[in-house]
């Protein structure tokens, strides 16, 4: 039987989405979030809107056994637990990966630990990269309590444990979109968008965009062509397009150096999606639900002024806790 992602050891065959994927003992497939039909207030308990279904892998996943977990579920961060205990050992991100394969201090590790060599490298354990320092709420938090600790440690997505440290639930920056989509929240997109946005040029080599991604501690960039927003690139993209298809094929070979030469205009796979400084944050939230990404490019008269990410609505929940009742 051909072992998936969260067996450790299988780094040759991606899944496709109509194939069933193995679970880990104690984990389930997280699904959409269906915040309509969770009981628990608002402002309640963070147990009765975090997800309590969650997907973690053990420490001794391989590197591209997690990009395909991540891959497969749509997942940016993965929890590493133990196998035996269920104890929470650490997180990897989408960015992580990028570090690691294209250029950033984890790819030292490549460097000097693997010689270079890519296939040995994708093959070792996910321990290898993954962060240890973590951050998490109990799971007895409230809910606020949860939202301040995000907010505070300027994390993406937390882990609500037990006294054992063991992982009972995940919440994320984009259940806190949900919470506002739909709402007249009568703050507008402009007083939390990021106005100081940097650009990158459609061709743009995507080893480049690694590294700006490593540098300036993006999760993702515009792009630009003679001046006209094209779309959005994340880090995520380059995770999946490094291990998808013809560049999977390349990067397990080892020439992973024409596989970053592409441009980044090649990783685009949507239409331009946009919201104006002057709209509703209820309504963009609505609008980033609806199409499934988790920014929009924020416009104002067909200039691009600002970027609203799911991070913005942790601040804006943070700092108008109006907005949770």
């Amino acid at each position: 039987m051909e072992k998936g992602p969260a067996s450790g050891r299988d780094a040759t065959r991606i899944p496709q989405r109509d194939e069933r994927m193995p679970i880990m003992p104690g984990s389930m497939d997280r699904g959409p979030l269906q915040f309509q039909s969770r009981s628990a207030k608002r402002s309640g308990e963070v147990l009765g809107v975090a997800s309590q279904s969650v997907v973690s892998v053990p420490p001794t996943t391989t590197i591209m056994g997690a990009i395909k977990t991540m891959t497969y579920y749509g997942f940016s961060r993965l929890p590493i637990t133990d196998p035996g205990t269920g104890r929470l050992l650490g997180f990897v991100t989408s960015v992580d990966i990028v570090d690691f394969l294209g250029g950033g201090l984890r790819h030292n590790l490549l460097s000097e630990k693997f010689k270079g060599n890519i296939f040995t490298a994708i093959n070792s354990d996910i321990r290898e990269i993954m962060s240890t320092k973590l951050t998490y709420a109990s799971d007895k938090a409230s809910l606020n309590d949860a939202l301040r600790l995000m907010y505070d440690k300027n994390v993406g997505g937390l882990p609500i444990v037990d006294e054992d440290i063991r992982i009972k639930a995940i919440i994320t920056e984009e259940d806190f979109v949900h919470f506002t989509a739909g709402q007249t929240t009568g703050l507008l997109v402009e007083e939390f968008m990021s106005p100081n946005v940097v650009t990158a040029p459609a061709q743009t080599t995507i080893d480049k965009m690694t590294r700006m991604i490593i540098q300036k501690g993006f999760r993702r960039m515009p792009v630009v062509h003679d001046g006209v927003l094209m779309g959005m690139v994340t880090a995520s993209d380059i995770m999946k397009y490094l291990a998808s298809g013809e560049a999977f094929e390349k990067v397990v070979t080892g020439d992973i150096g024409e596989v970053m030469s592409h441009p980044i205009k090649g990783l685009i796979k949507r239409g331009l999606i946009t919201v104006d400084r002057k709209a509703d944050l209820g309504d963009a939230a609505q609008k980033m639900m609806q199409t499934e990404i988790g920014s929009l490019p924020v416009m104002d008269r067909g200039s691009l002024v600002g970027i609203l990410t799911e991070r913005d609505y942790v601040r804006a929940i943070a700092e108008n806790r109006g907005i949770l009742s």
